[in-house]
């Protein structure tokens, strides 16, 4: 099964945030099925999942993220993630993700990123977690924002 609407990887997903947060990262209260293709297709936020390989990749981006970065799900799931963050913006998000590991979230990330075309664009109000299991083990790391604009338009 694609992890699009994979239940499992779903359930992951948005316990470590429930447990580390302290909230729902999907309101209501629809089964994983459900709420995973909910996620994938509807969600008005983007929501982005990156493993936990020396040098992290994509395993998740839902629809509204692929639109935000311009890509399909065949070129997010293979793009390294440091590749979101143009060079001179690599090492400082680097350290903000070093921290997010120490802390096991941040809340109102801001952060310039690129998209497929060069479009810059900033994310703002997001929210950085490690993607763990019931059991502690780390699987990654996410980030869910409900806002962005061209860096243009936010200066």
């Amino acid at each position: 099964m694609s992890v699009t609407v994979d239940s499992k990887f779903f359930e992951l997903l948005s316990s470590s945030y429930s447990r580390l947060v302290g909230e729902a990262l999907v309101p209501g209260t629809k089964n994983y099925r459900e709420a995973a293709l909910w996620l994938y297709e509807e969600a008005p936020f983007c929501v982005l999942a990156h493993n936990t390989e020396p040098d992290p990749r994509f395993v998740y981006a839902n629809k509204a993220a692929q639109a935000c970065f311009e890509y399909s799900w065949e070129e997010v799931t293979s793009l390294h993630s440091r590749l979101s963050a143009e060079a001179p913006q690599q090492e400082e998000r680097q350290r903000f993700l070093d921290t997010v590991a120490r802390q096991g979230f941040v809340k109102d990330y801001r952060g310039l990123r690129v998209a497929k075309s060069g479009r810059r664009f900033w994310i703002e109000d997001g929210t950085v977690w490690q993607v763990t299991d019931a059991e502690g083990i780390l699987h990654g790391q996410a980030v869910v924002f409900r806002n962005w604009q061209d860096q243009a338009l936010a200066g």
